[in-house]
């Protein structure tokens, strides 16, 4: 979708801002542009949409050399988001959404009833934000709409420069969140310009670690979290790299283990001479269907009367499957818990311990830094006793 082919950027002072970059960002595919400030991550961005023109080399979109396409047309093509949104002060909100539609000639019942959806897709009212002016939004709100209007013509491509970088840490993540939940709706091809290496790594299907000018790795998240090409880009990951390879690495199901567990409609008393049996001090509670319902001490249900339902606890520690191991450690300390229960919809699947969470995060150290699948490599343990 997007190919670099030996693209340089050289200023008539000598500056060289790019240089020799090749690379290629495949269809529907996000890819971060991380570094520190004046490595090139921004002009290469620019490069794309010709706001900034290459001093050599070439660049594609769509199979399409850039150079011999109009800049203006180019542009009307490709969505662009950047830090303070652009937004014109003196449109409503609906009006700023519909302004590239209606550039391109589209009716304006149209332009506005595909900006009332789009807004409506990134979390904002269109009856009640649609009439407001940018002054009375909140950042996190102007953000919104900033993505909004860059989506409006339905782009094949998407630029975002630090489209986040303006908000509070709080508003930041939710607006991380509900733009991978459009993205997985969207699948737009994605160019995303940051200086922060955890948005990099959660957001990017693939990240390009920049150097002065030119890319120093350009690889999954994963890989550059576990096996760094260079000095440089395992300083520039940090060194606490191991933690951050928490977000990018998912809940196996074959790391659950599987707890006792009692049923709603279950005598109470019966279950506990069951659990008692087991040598179990408490159980998960699952309905007819296996969904998690909570979970029951097996003292507690010892001589009552009545099902298990009458004796259940509401299970607050919990998460999907298709969540991050990040995910699983986070809600393990927000609720001290010793395991966090799995579930897939709500049907329960099993527990994740610190310890098979460890397994796994170490496992995955090792694949990646052996460059073999993840599946294929298992954790030797040394027993303590």
């Amino acid at each position: 979708m997007i190919r670099f082919e030996s693209v340089t950027k050289r200023y008539p002072d000598g500056t060289t801002a790019v240089d020799d970059l090749s690379f290629e960002v495949a269809e529907g595919e996000l890819v971060t542009l991380v570094g520190p400030s004046g490595c090139g991550k921004t002009t290469t961005m620019k490069m794309v949409n010709r706001l900034i023109d290459p001093t050599s080399g070439r660049i594609f979109v769509e199979g399409r050399d850039i150079a011999t396409t109009d800049p203006v047309r180019l542009r009307r093509r490709i969505g662009y988001v950047i830090q303070q949104t652009g937004l014109f002060p003196h449109r409503t909100v609906l009006d700023n959404t519909a302004t590239v539609p209606h550039l391109l000639g589209r009716p304006r019942k149209q332009s506005r009833d595909r900006a009332a959806e789009l807004l409506e897709r990134v979390g904002l009212d269109p009856a009640v934000h649609g009439p407001r002016y940018p002054e009375q939004l909140s950042g996190g709100e102007r953000q919104r709409v900033g993505v909004a209007r860059a989506l409006a013509a339905d782009p094949p491509v998407l630029l975002m420069d630090e489209p986040f970088g303006a908000v509070d840490p709080v508003v930041r993540d939710r607006l991380q969140k509900e733009f991978l939940r459009l993205q997985a709706t969207l699948h737009k091809t994605v160019l995303l310009v940051t200086h922060d290496i955890e948005e990099a790594i959660r957001l990017g299907d693939r990240i390009a670690v920049y150097g002065q000018g030119r890319i120093e790795q350009y690889d999954t998240p994963a890989s550059v979290l576990g096996a760094p090409a260079s000095p440089y880009v395992a300083e520039f990951v940090g060194s606490d790299r191991a933690l951050k390879q928490l977000v990018v690495t998912g809940i196996d199901p074959g790391d659950l283990e599987h707890p006792p567990f009692a049923r709603l409609g279950e005598p109470a008393d019966q279950a506990a001479d069951r659990l008692r049996a087991e040598g179990a001090r408490w159980a998960v509670v699952l309905d007819e269907e296996g969904g998690l319902h909570g979970w029951v001490g097996t003292e507690e249900m010892t001589g009552a009367r009545g099902n298990v339902a009458a004796h259940a606890r509401r299970m607050e520690a919990w998460v999907p499957v298709s969540g991050s191991l990040k995910d699983a450690f986070s809600e393990m300390l927000k609720y001290d818990a010793g395991w966090i229960a799995v579930v897939d919809g709500t049907r329960f699947l099993g527990v994740l311990t610190p310890a098979k969470l460890h397994e796994a995060l170490r496992r995955t150290i090792g694949a990646d830094e052996q460059g073999v699948p993840r599946e294929e490599t298992r954790v030797d343990s040394v027993p303590t006793d």
